[in-house]
């Protein structure tokens, strides 16, 4: 069984190394906003608001100044937060553990995402031919997370496989030079991928399970200012109704702020559910949003990740969520 904070206990170390820190938390800016430090992950999930919340002027609607940083998965953002080296940042649904252990507060549902695979090497068609093989895997990640769902779903354990704990880049060129036989991964990273190493088999994906969701979401520090949480939430709100009233424009936006071809977002947005804020609301209030996050933390239960599964009001702000849409 994993320890449970094994992951975050690696984040420390890399975070140390990938962090720059710049400004403070609630300084002013030059413009005269309040400078929030955001940190996101270069895909279309973690950009995309961000993008059309420039575009589109909804920081500074807010008296807002952000100050981006990225970041290769969710458990260092979440280290940052709790460092105070970052204000607000983005998950994915493997990093949700975090969270449910109390090391940040979720403010705001993003996506539906189905983005995770188990990739193997040329030749390797099924789960059960890694058995006994290197497996590399971000810890903590919703790589990790595929990994594991696929595992239980074969009838297997990590005790099946060789698995091998990685940074994202470092599971890219690993599996690319062919000193790993698979690897729990997302999309965009196996695009790169794919373009190396042709011929790669996808045998597990987060899609295979239809009667789990998968959300990522935007977080906050443990403790922080309700107010400035409230700011944040209506600009990620009137952003993510501009997307799914503009999906296209939308991805041209993300493009723009992750400086990569178009096609290549495109191709990540198709792994995506994106929702209006209204529903989103609606489900925030009929319970169906905790119901997402209680079953990814009986998930992380089962994993080892959490001792035991905390009820998802206790750290998913779905009031701040509800009433900053309709003040």
């Amino acid at each position: 069984m994993r320890l449970p904070l094994r992951a975050l206990t690696a984040a420390v170390a890399v975070s140390t190394l990938a962090l720059s820190v710049t400004g403070c938390s609630g300084g002013s800016s030059a413009d005269g906003g309040s400078t929030v430090r955001f940190g996101y992950i270069g895909d279309y999930n973690g950009a995309s608001l961000l993008a059309i919340a420039d575009q589109q002027g909804l920081w500074k609607e807010q008296g807002l100044d952000p100050e981006y940083k990225t970041f290769t998965n969710g458990p260092l953002q979440i280290q940052a937060l709790g460092s105070d080296n970052l204000d607000f940042g983005y998950i994915g649904p493997g990093a949700m553990w975090l969270p449910a252990s109390g090391k940040a507060k979720v403010i705001a549902v993003n996506t539906l995402a189905r983005a995770d695979r188990v990739i193997a090497q040329p030749g390797i068609t099924s789960l059960e031919g890694l058995k006994g093989k290197k497996v590399g895997v971000p810890e903590g990640t919703s790589g990790a997370m595929a990994l594991d769902l696929a595992l239980q779903k074969a009838g297997m354990t990590e005790k099946d496989i060789e698995k091998v704990p990685m940074d994202p880049s470092t599971v890219v060129s690993a599996f690319v030079s062919g000193q790993i036989d698979g690897a729990g991964l997302w999309y965009p990273l196996i695009d790169t991928i794919k373009a190396k190493r042709p011929g790669l088999e996808e045998v597990a994906s987060t899609a295979d399970f239809t009667d789990r969701a998968f959300p990522t979401a935007f977080v906050a520090p443990a403790r922080s200012d309700a107010a400035l949480n409230a700011k944040v939430v209506r600009v990620l709100q009137k952003a993510n109704d501009w997307r799914a009233a503009h999906p296209d424009e939308s991805i041209d936006a993300a493009a723009s702020l992750l400086k990569t071809d178009r096609a290549k977002v495109a191709a990540d947005a198709a792994n995506v559910e994106t929702l209006s804020t209204a529903d989103l609301v609606a489900k925030t209030e009929d319970g169906t949003v905790d119901g997402w996050l209680d079953d990814l933390g009986e998930f992380f239960v089962g994993t080892g990740q959490l001792e035991k599964a905390p009820a998802a009001g206790t750290y998913y702000e779905g009031d701040l969520y509800s009433k900053a849409y309709k003040k």
